[in-house]
């Protein structure tokens, strides 16, 4: 039997409100698990960690005014024994690695079955990591993968736009002989065909954002 002081205290954090009943509906039927807080993007789900003190987050990443990242580093950063979960639509590796390393101790796609996630939340409160196994397939093929650098981060988000070298040089005020180099380097890297190509990868794996 599961004592009310027992159950393990859960705050759900995404900015969808359909999405956010979902969740905390799944949560508070399980018999060892209460709903403590909800909210909405990154500061209200800081606000309402310190008045709560959940055992659990479930954190969404893409939020308007504070994204999950940034949450959960300022979480973590005030709490250090912050126990947070991220639930994302988007099942890059690069994503999740910023996610692990901000110090998530689990990454989960909202695709995930209902099973999955409870066993999760069970997992992480006994002080276990819990990665959704397609992000694991997808963290251990990019394991070596040499990363695009700040600057091409920078590039591939204005080629994913839709801009020219020339456009993106006059932006950055580099020369076009810069961008040239920079773009020929992240194809190689993200061993991509062209730059609509290169663009699309950065989208899957998380390097830059929808």
């Amino acid at each position: 039997m599961t004592t009310e002081d027992s159950r393990i205290r859960v705050l759900c954090v995404d900015d969808h409100p359909i999405v956010l009943q979902g969740i905390s509906g799944l949560v508070s039927v399980q018999a060892d698990m209460d709903v403590v807080a909800e909210a909405t993007n990154g500061r209200e789900a800081i606000e309402q960690f310190r008045q709560h003190r959940p055992d659990i987050t479930l954190m969404d990443l893409q939020m308007p005014e504070m994204g999950g990242l940034d949450a959960i580093g300022a979480i973590r950063g005030e709490f250090p024994e912050a126990r947070i979960i991220v639930l994302t639509t988007y099942a890059g590796d690069v994503q999740a690695l910023r996610a692990i390393k901000a110090g998530a101790r689990g990454y989960l796609l909202k695709s995930t079955l209902h099973k999955e996630m409870v066993d999760s939340i069970r997992a992480v409160h006994a002080g276990r990591k819990a990665i959704s196994t397609e992000i694991s397939f997808d963290l251990a093929e990019h394991a070596t993968d040499e990363a695009l650098s700040q600057a091409e981060v920078r590039v591939l988000r204005l080629i994913s736009e839709g801009n020219a070298n020339k456009e993106i040089a006059d932006r950055l005020n580099l020369s076009e002989e810069t961008i040239k180099k920079q773009v020929r380097s992240i194809l190689s890297k993200l061993s991509a065909k062209d730059r609509t190509h290169a663009a699309m990868i950065g989208f899957k794996r998380g390097i830059i954002d929808p």
